[in-house]
C-alpha cells in the first residue's frame, strides 16, 4: 500500500540534503539515493510516528536498510 512520508536527511555538518514527502512504492519502500563516503541522520515521519538513524554510505556499508521502525 503507497503511503506518503516526510523525510528529512542531514549530513555531517548538518546540512540538508533532502527534505520532502516522499511517496513508498506498494511494498512499504522508499528510496533514498546518498552520496558516497559520507553519514547522514535520517529522520522520517509517517502518521504521527518518528524513526531516526544515522546511516553510512561507505564502501562495504548496507545499501538497502529495512530495521527503521516508526515509533
Amino acid at each position: 500500500m503507497e503511503e506518503e512520508f516526510d523525510v528529512l536527511v542531514k549530513d555531517a555538518d548538518g546540512d540538508v540534503v533532502i527534505e520532502e514527502t516522499m511517496t513508498s512504492y506498494a511494498n512499504g519502500f522508499i528510496d533514498l539515493w546518498l552520496p558516497r563516503g559520507e553519514t547522514f541522520d535520517v529522520t522520517i515521519e509517517h502518521d504521527g510516528k518518528q524513526a531516526e538513524a544515522a546511516l553510512p554510505t561507505n564502501e562495504g556499508d548496507s545499501t538497502c536498510i529495512t530495521d527503521m521502525q516508526l515509533q
